[in-house]
């Protein structure tokens, strides 16, 4: 069984209409769907938007499911010049940005009193992402960036962190935490992201008009993958 999450229904709304089998059942409100795609099982829902959404649902899937993966799917905004809008940011890790606890002692991202900053995606998705060829744009792999924000302006002093101490390539709001519960319960993940906007002022504009885009990118996206899951 594999996981497709993404953070709203229009995230997710693509993989429906490729689904088989579909039956549908609901949990606290949101919507779980079953089937399979490409003659793989799989349960596609969304995770509401945020990291403690994120989080929860993460591990409620994991405990109803015990999935053999993670994969998690959307729209993100771009913190590097060369990333431009339509293309795919595939995480090679994830931090969560917003985690700041400097005076303790513990650099940005670091989760105090454990080992856990940098969480890595699973090696084997990762290998097989690196051969995908998305529909539009092009592929780079690299840090995604998490936090309960919606970044609008990156050029601003006070984001600078995000790309200049956390050479983040892309910042969204669910993936470090979806990353830190699969880690933790040591089940693989992935976070693939479409950039909808360059994280600057026109973020919301782009952010609406992808979003269609974005679904039907993650589709072609999650096809490579299962395709060559072992």
């Amino acid at each position: 069984m594999i996981i497709i999450l993404g953070a709203m229904d229009e995230e997710i709304s693509a993989f429906l209409s490729v689904m088989q089998n579909r039956r549908t059942a609901s949990w606290q409100g949101i919507d779980e769907h079953f089937g399979s795609i490409d003659e793989h099982p799989v349960v596609v829902t969304r995770s509401g938007v945020g990291k403690v959404m994120a989080a929860m649902r993460t591990q409620h899937l994991i405990d109803k499911h015990a999935p053999r993966a993670i994969l998690f799917t959307g729209l993100a905004g771009s913190l590097q010049a060369d990333i431009e809008i339509g293309d795919t940011v595939v995480a090679r890790d994830l931090v969560q940005h917003d985690m700041d606890t400097a005076q303790l002692g513990f650099a940005r991202g670091h989760i105090p009193y454990t080992d856990l900053r940098f969480l890595p995606s699973a090696p084997e998705l990762l290998a097989i992402a690196a051969s995908y060829q998305p529909p539009e744009g092009r592929m780079h792999l690299g840090r995604i960036c998490t936090g309960d924000q919606f970044i609008t302006h990156r050029e601003l002093a006070s984001h600078s962190y995000l790309h200049d101490e956390l050479a983040g390539h892309a910042v969204e709001m669910e993936g470090a935490s979806v990353a830190l519960v699969s880690t933790l319960n040591k089940v693989p993940f992935l976070v693939a992201r479409t950039i909808s906007d360059k994280a600057d002022g026109s973020a919301v504009l782009n952010f609406q008009e992808f979003l269609p885009r974005a679904s039907l990118n993650s589709v072609s996206f999650v096809r490579h993958l299962l395709a060559n899951l072992h």
